[in-house]
């Protein structure tokens, strides 16, 4: 029954991000598409981060997936067009994923956090000192299709969130959930019942990069103008792991919650309080976390996986 319920949920939220650009707005129509649009974006960064979480492992490299998408995207659109640009964004962010899991993924807990910080740090210092990228001035982003389809950045995230969302359910019910809670429990054990614990979160690292690297290459569209400060910054990686621990770790509906809240929030607090607004958005989060440990979910009576 619960499975149920949580199914039906994700699929109003699909059905209401996609009719949102049809419905009457009104005046608020511009600002409330821009905030649906970096919902869509920064909820499936949130899904990717929490592919990986489901492992164990605790990744900082999500900025660098995502600025790696994004500059990929930016330097291949205004010789290859939008979408074979997006996906070779996608697949050099895939490729970065590789390298890095290669490296690291027999390290544990913090000594692989601390590694995906670091290979976030060497990947924006290289974007800084490339000619080809920019460097600090920043590189210019041609908008989606030339600009012809005024809705053509939202439904592209729409199309980066239905991913992270299929994925997400895909892991969710099939027999990699177990293998990914094993690892997450214990590696020893989990390699006692047989499973395969690097390729497992190799694989987890793998498909939460391409969905990171796909929202990168949308948002430098949406955005026009991509910097390595931007791009790379730790806040991406951070804003990855808060939504979810918000919303509700290891499942879908978590983080879909968790970052219709919290981005919704932070553009609504923006708006309202402008400056300041920080310390109130910070605050929200010190309680939620003080007083709901399982998320948004845990109202729900959910259970962490």
């Amino acid at each position: 029954m619960r499975g149920s319920v949580r199914r039906w949920a994700v699929g109003g939220f699909l059905l209401a991000f996609g009719l949102l650009p049809f419905l009457p707005l009104g005046v608020w129509r511009a600002f409330l598409l821009d905030v649906g649009f970096f919902v869509l974006i920064f909820t499936a960064l949130a899904l990717s981060w929490d592919l990986v979480a489901r492992t164990g492992q605790l990744s900082l490299a999500h900025g660098a997936f995502f600025g790696l998408g994004a500059y990929g995207a930016g330097l291949l659109a205004p010789g290859l067009g939008t979408l074979p640009a997006l996906l070779l964004g996608a697949l050099l962010a895939g490729a970065g994923a590789l390298v890095l899991g290669a490296v690291t993924l027999r390290l544990h807990g913090l000594y692989f956090a601390i590694a995906s910080l670091a290979f976030s740090e060497v990947l924006r210092t290289l974007t800084l000192r490339l000619a080809f990228t920019g460097g600090p001035i920043g590189l210019p982003v041609p908008p989606p299709f030339g600009g012809a389809w005024p809705l053509a950045a939202y439904y592209l995230g729409f199309g980066a969130f239905l991913l992270a969302v299929a994925l997400s359910l895909w892991a969710e019910g099939s027999p990699f959930r177990l293998a990914q809670a094993a690892t997450r429990q214990s590696e020893a054990v989990a390699r006692v019942l047989g499973v395969r614990v690097v390729r497992v979160k190799l694989l987890s690292l793998l498909l939460g990069s391409l969905v990171a690297g796909l929202a990168g290459g949308v948002y430098g569209m949406k955005a026009l103008f991509l910097s390595p400060y931007d791009a790379f910054s730790l806040g991406r990686a951070v804003e990855a792991l808060v939504i979810p621990i918000f919303g509700g770790l290891y499942s879908t509906l978590g983080p879909l919650l968790g970052g219709v809240v919290l981005v919704g929030l932070e553009q609504a607090l923006r708006l309202w309080i402008k400056e300041g607004y920080l310390v109130v958005y910070g605050a929200i989060l010190v309680l939620v976390i003080l007083f709901l440990p399982r998320g948004l979910l845990g109202l729900w009576g959910g259970r962490r996986g």
